[in-house]
């Protein structure tokens, strides 16, 4: 296993551009990106630098994993870039990146269900609660989306994987590998998200654990407010999830799993906006019925999680949502010292030191830069 990181949540990312991103994190001792779409390493899909690309993450020896992007074409308006990439024809322009991908050797391909919102309060947040067409009718779309583009993948032996996205929930995934084939989906596990579905992450990580091919490791903040719980980005080991007992979850189902931090991009890269709370509205009768899955069993056990986190921010071994809300999550570039003391870069350290002890505690060896970033 691996530890490396989404390319989005890379501080400079799109300044650097994708070949430079590979030194920046070998610089960072990561082993690893994780770019979202192949349009991501190259928007024109250009074979050529591809294959650099490979070449040059292959010398250094980095993971490079990609995907296709969002596949529900009701979010298809938001997504121009997949209709450019087949000349106006969304299925070619994700044949095309099958196809790309497939000719350096990346045969593990993320998808997602929809767009988050962050703009709106609550679920409205999330296409789930889409008001102009109902959850189960997207869910019924992307299943006929994936058919289409499920003999391509099969000539080239790659998997589309759904990830457990802002709006999906771990059953609905597990009815889309079934419905379409094992053959040619799976899953790429994000550890955080399925908690905005009310799923417990070592519930969801064992559920999930046959089909995982991809993953987002992060953590969250989640804690009882107005209207129901706060949900809040953190770094690993500072949210509600418990890596000690997911990564030997994913370890022994996938021993040769990369594991991709995701984290919040950094306000240099991404000004942050003045959203509304992000709010798991998770005793709203509304809610609650567009989880049917959702078992009194692990509802309790969601539960119990929020009040041991709240335990710890009451004894102030953790930060209030607004404390940590007001941090300046930068990443200035102007001189050495602050390019490494920067909030972004100390982010993304102690996360990956928190997965990588947690993986060492548990017998869990991560292939790793033998060099010292002090």
């Amino acid at each position: 296993m691996k530890l490396g990181i989404d390319w989005q949540k890379l501080p400079e990312a799109l300044k650097r551009g994708p070949m430079a991103s590979l030194d920046h994190v070998r610089e960072m001792d990561l082993g690893g990106i994780f770019f979202p779409t192949v349009l991501d390493m190259s928007p024109t899909l250009d074979p050529g630098f591809l294959k650099e690309l490979r070449a040059k993450a292959d010398e250094m020896g980095l993971y490079l994993e990609a995907g296709l992007g969002k596949i529900n074409p009701y979010c298809s308006a938001e997504a121009t870039e997949l209709r450019a990439a087949g000349n106006g024809d969304i299925m070619a322009g994700l044949t095309r990146m099958v196809e790309r991908a497939a000719e350096i050797g990346l045969h593990e391909l993320w998808i997602s269900p929809g767009n988050f919102k962050g703009q709106y309060p609550g679920r409205l947040a999330n296409d789930r609660f889409r008001t102009d067409i109902d959850w189960v009718d997207q869910l019924a779309a992307m299943e006929k989306i994936m058919h289409r583009l499920a003999p391509v993948l099969r000539a080239h032996g790659s998997h589309m994987n759904m990830e457990t996205h802002d709006e999906i929930t771990s059953f609905e995934i597990l009815h889309l590998i079934e419905a379409v084939g094992e053959d040619v989906t799976g899953a790429v596990f994000d550890t955080a998200n399925g908690l905005q579905r009310g799923e417990h992450p070592v519930w969801a990580a064992r559920r999930l654990a046959p089909h995982i091919r991809q993953t987002h490791i992060k953590d969250a903040y989640v804690a009882r407010a107005p209207g129901g719980l706060d949900f809040q980005g953190r770094a690993c080991g500072e949210g509600i999830v418990d890596f000690a007992a997911i990564l030997p979850i994913l370890a022994e189902a996938n021993p040769s799993l990369n594991l991709s931090l995701e984290m919040a991009a950094s306000c240099d890269d991404k000004p942050r906006a003045a959203n509304p709370r992000q709010c798991i509205e998770i005793d709203d009768p509304v809610w609650r019925a567009a989880h049917p899955d959702l078992s009194a069993e692990e509802y309790d056990a969601y539960m119990a999680l929020v009040d041991s986190y709240e335990m710890r921010i009451a004894e102030g071994k953790i930060e209030d949502w607004a404390a940590y809300e007001a941090r300046n999550y930068g990443y200035p570039s102007y001189s050495q010292q602050s390019y490494r003391y920067s909030e972004a870069r100390s982010y993304i350290r102690r996360s990956a030191d928190h997965i990588r002890r947690k993986a060492s505690e548990a017998g869990i060896v991560l292939e790793m830069l033998q060099r010292d970033l002090a």
